[in-house]
């Protein structure tokens, strides 16, 4: 998904979320600014949901929740929040909110050339202002590419580069997968 930022004035949270109810679109809250969220290509869109469903079957009976395009997450401490591609929750506190999510451990963004820059720059830094997350996988679009950023157990931020013939190891949600499974068909 692409964000455009919007010629508002600053809004709080909750002027957010009631304005938000009304709008036909999404958009994302950073800084007080909104940004309308635009549509992205088919690619885009058949990967987030091969990517979805992947994990859903996955996680099926754990405590475990995946999350489409349509969940915000709130950024740890801030009043920002975003709309990642796909995120998973394992987090008892994120069962008692309904407008977001907060302690996502696995987000994924499906990579457009407007938004990589913002995907793996200043997005990521706010992403791992969570200590839950351990897992930020940035998928490419165009090609059979899939780069994963791992928090190992020393609180660094391993990354490591998938192409074809490779298999994804997510550790945050246990699962292995090749990566053609996401892009089959497709490339």
């Amino acid at each position: 998904m692409i964000a455009t930022k919007e010629n508002f004035p600053t809004l709080t949270p909750e002027e957010y979320f009631t304005w938000e109810e009304q709008q036909l679109e999404k958009h994302e809250l950073i800084n007080g600014q909104v940004y309308a969220m635009t549509g992205g290509s088919v690619n885009h869109s058949r990967i987030a949901v091969r990517i979805t469903t992947l994990f859903s079957n996955h996680l099926e009976n754990s405590p475990c929740e995946t999350g489409n395009s349509d969940l915000r997450i709130n950024i740890v401490g801030t009043n920002n929040y975003t709309y990642p591609d796909v995120s998973v929750t394992c987090d008892v506190r994120d069962k008692t909110t309904t407008q977001y999510i907060t302690y996502p451990c696995l987000i994924v963004e499906v990579l457009s050339a407007s938004t990589e820059a913002y995907d793996r720059g200043s997005k990521f830094r706010m992403y791992r202002q969570n200590p839950a997350l351990i897992d930020y996988l940035l998928v490419s679009s165009t090609s059979i590419e899939i780069d994963l950023y791992h928090k190992n157990d020393a609180g660094d931020w391993l990354i490591i580069n998938y192409k074809a013939g490779d298999t994804i190891e997510l550790k945050s949600i246990n699962l292995n997968f090749p990566i053609e499974q996401v892009y089959r068909g497709l490339m």
